[in-house]
């Protein structure tokens, strides 16, 4: 059921009647690469706790371990060895379809002792990273990518100087590129401070990466500044997931009388924990606790007019959540969507299209009108993004005669999916 093969097809089930459950989804995917960054380049022995098994966290952390950070496999814990801030071996390095391993890798490699090429698949190597370079390049990282505009592979030779300093910084086509800078501003000798022209795009995960810095022990100011001053060895516990937890907290959104919790904190600074406003927007009933948020579904959704530039990774659920409810609705704040995994609203429109929706892309916006919604079998293209297979699978509960293209492709960022979606059927 999960091989990654294109003509590998899964017709899901539908929900029967409304379920009450308790879902843990994994380990958050971008704690966890914050925190592979942070501890591989630190001083000693790190322990992160429940981190995320994924395609792209193990890509990452493998090609830390390329470079000297060795990684013990412990159970439900990954134990690392840091280097000090330095990586004694350069080399070749392949993250796959990861967008965040990839830009981390860049600003990471700069601190190796020899040559390191940085490189992915083939989306990989068309999605955008020439900000990224430009930026690694202005406090002196001698870097140079492939093409123009630059793209993968890049080749990083060592940065000897590591002085760091300020960087201006406008507006950027992912913010992966700052967090990158900010990761590995402890090991630089002047620290790092990004002096911001434009608001930051996805300012959300910026401040996600400041607050793991500081819970690793980096002083961080205002500017953003990450001072100068090598970060000892540290043990993290990483949350569940709250971009997985968007696809449960939809499904019990979109079922009448649904409702699942997942043990997340309610006060989490992960960003998806935004689109919980939005389902509200929708009408769904929201619980918070100190440790635990409950969606419960409404007798209906109804359309509604959102921004979800807070939480972009919730985007592709909430729209289809959209699709659920009456009367249209508009998702604004989507820019970055184009150079995700696949260009997210165009796929967007392909696959809602095929639902009987109208659906109208803008350069950064979606429309939606369910009203036209009809109710034959169709069959999702992928295009071998995790999030479009998890989303549509969720619509699959409601709606009779889905069926998932590659569905596989969720080993990105939650290989365990399907078997949750199963136990959310399970009488």
């Amino acid at each position: 059921m999960t091989d990654r093969h294109p003509d590998n097809v899964l017709a899901v089930d539908t929900a029967r009647q409304p379920f009450e459950r308790v879902l843990t989804p994994p380990g958050s995917k971008s704690l966890t690469n914050r925190a592979l960054v942070l501890a591989a380049l630190s001083d000693g022995r790190s322990v992160l706790d429940g981190p995320l098994v994924s395609e792209d966290t193990i890509g990452l952390r493998d090609a830390l371990a390329r470079l000297g950070a060795t990684c013990e496999d412990d159970g439900d814990r990954w134990v690392i060895d840091g280097v000090a801030g330095r990586f004694p071996h350069g080399g070749a390095v392949d993250l796959g379809d990861g967008g965040t391993p990839a830009r981390f890798m860049l600003a990471a490699s700069a601190f190796a002792s020899d040559r390191v090429v940085v490189d992915g698949s083939p989306r990989m190597r068309e999605r955008p990273v020439a900000e990224g370079i430009e930026l690694l390049r202005s406090l002196g990282v001698p870097i140079t990518g492939t093409g123009t505009p630059e793209h993968l592979p890049a080749t990083v030779d060592p940065w000897t100087e590591r002085a760091g300093g300020r960087v201006e910084v406008g507006r950027t086509a992912s913010s992966q590129f700052i967090s990158a800078l900010l990761l590995v501003a402890p090991w630089t000798r002047q620290g790092i401070t990004i002096d911001c022209t434009e608001a930051l795009t996805s300012e959300t995960y910026i401040r996600l990466t400041l607050a793991t810095l500081r819970k690793a022990g980096a002083r961080v100011t205002d500017g953003p500044t990450v001072e100068a001053g090598p970060l000892a060895a540290f043990e993290s516990r990483i949350e569940p997931d709250a971009s997985s937890a968007v696809y449960w907290w939809a499904a019990a959104a979109m079922i009448p009388g649904a409702s699942v919790t997942v043990p997340i904190p309610s006060d989490s600074e992960q960003p998806d924990m935004a689109a919980l406003e939005i389902l509200e927007a929708f009408g769904a009933l929201v619980e918070r606790a100190p440790h635990a948020v409950t969606v419960r579904g409404p007798a209906r959704l109804v359309g509604t007019h959102v921004d979800a530039e807070a939480c972009p990774d919730a985007a592709v659920m909430l729209a289809v959540v959209a699709a659920s409810a009456e009367g249209p609705t508009r998702i604004d704040g989507l820019r970055t969507l184009r150079v995700k995994e696949t260009d997210r609203i165009h796929a967007l429109a392909m696959e809602l299209g095929k639902t009987g929706c109208t659906v109208h892309e803008h350069p950064d916006a979606i429309e939606i009108d369910p009203s036209t919604m009809h109710a034959g079998p169709i069959r999702v293209a992928t295009w071998n993004d995790h999030r479009m297979a998890m989303s549509f699978g969720i619509l699959g509960l409601l709606r009779e005669g889905v069926s998932i293209e590659d569905p596989g492709c969720v080993a990105k960022s939650y290989p365990g999916f399907w078997a949750d979606r199963a136990d959310l059927l399970d009488s």
